[in-house]
């Protein structure tokens, strides 16, 4: 169960985050109020069933797969669903897939990138943690095939083939955390990973409120709109910026956009 903390100053947050173990993932919302939610989900709203769900991405995968050659000039061809899946999610294709990273800086810092400051609203980090959700994962497959023999070490090993033959064809009720062999060097750089359901017809939210996930440590912690110069001042002094996080000229503009953003406030 997903429990929340509001933080109330720089020190407290940065005291939490840095006490939590290394086996936690992190995902910044700019907005509090926002819930864990996919861009498909977002894009299919209260239509959403497994119906929906598989029609939208394979169209999409499929419009995408076919005109990839035309477009592209920096990157190697995918080589399995979820490599499509990534690059797809990384050009802005909506996806079921929900981007995390290893580092809560750069969580907080993809949380301000977004950030309106005109609001006045409250921003998140999200933390969860990822070795517990992943043995519970694999705990439920093996329940339900005997001849599935992978742990948590082992699939890392193998996560492009596990996702495709395993997690995707069977559409287990889970949630399921990866990242593709295939790495472009932003994700990479961002120490990215994804998080997803393994049935299309579940909502990422309903899987991690689903019962095998019950006990598993996950945080909220809600950031008052306060904090928001003084927390983009520690992560320019920690070299995280848009220029550090996207290594290319979008990097740069974003970067600048944001200063200019900090200093209108």
């Amino acid at each position: 169960m997903m429990k929340e903390v509001e933080i109330r100053s720089v020190a407290e947050l940065i005291e939490l985050l840095n006490n939590l173990e290394n086996h936690f993932l992190y995902r910044g919302h700019a907005n509090a109020d926002w819930p864990l939610q996919s861009s498909l989900e977002r894009i299919i709203g209260s239509k959403w069933s497994v119906g929906e769900a598989k029609r939208f991405e394979e169209y999409s995968l499929a419009q995408f797969q076919s005109k990839f050659h035309l477009y592209d000039r920096e990157n190697v061809k995918p080589d399995s669903k979820l490599a499509w899946l990534s690059i797809m999610q990384h050009y802005g294709v909506p996806t079921r897939l929900l981007d995390f990273t290893e580092s809560p800086y750069v969580a907080l810092y993809f949380a301000l990138e977004a950030y309106n400051p005109q609001t006045c609203a409250d921003f998140a980090i999200f933390a969860l943690d990822y070795s517990t959700i992943m043995d519970r994962s694999i705990e439920h497959i093996s329940s339900k095939d005997g001849a599935f023999k992978e742990t948590r070490f082992s699939v890392y090993e193998k996560q492009d083939e596990i996702f495709e033959k395993v997690v995707d064809r069977f559409a287990y009720d889970i949630a399921w955390i990866a990242e593709p062999k295939q790495l472009n060097a932003r994700l990479d750089r961002q120490a990215g990973s994804f998080l997803l359901s393994g049935n299309r017809g579940l909502r990422i939210q309903e899987v991690l409120d689903s019962e095998p996930y019950a006990n598993v440590t996950m945080y909220k912690f809600r950031v008052k709109h306060e904090l928001y110069t003084g927390i983009f001042a520690l992560l320019r002094k920690m070299n995280i910026t848009s220029k550090s996080l996207y290594g290319d000229l979008d990097g740069l503009a974003r970067s600048i956009r944001m200063q200019m953003q900090v200093y209108s406030v």
